[in-house]
């Protein structure tokens, strides 16, 4: 099975190689037929305290590094290491 990627902004880089990534979803709203938005903040493994806040990054799925991180910075190349 794939892994997934998301795309999202960092809105906070204060933990060591920990950021945290805002993700953003739109939606059709099945009664109200109006678009909503709706985010979620996800906790991912940043290796080389490369990422600052406001950078728009993508994450992709990991094996849990700790109670709360299960993704992980993707690398500018793209390339998905199985």
């Amino acid at each position: 099975m794939p892994k997934r990627i998301l795309e999202g902004v960092v809105v906070s880089d204060k933990g060591d190689k920990t950021i945290v990534v805002k993700v953003e979803r739109t939606f059709l709203h099945p009664v109200l037929k109006k678009t909503v938005r709706r985010s979620k903040k996800y906790h991912a493994h940043d290796e080389a305290n490369a990422c600052k806040a406001g950078e728009i990054v993508k994450i992709v799925e990991c094996a849990p590094r700790s109670k709360t991180k299960t993704w992980e910075v993707l690398p500018v190349g793209g390339a998905v290491q199985a």
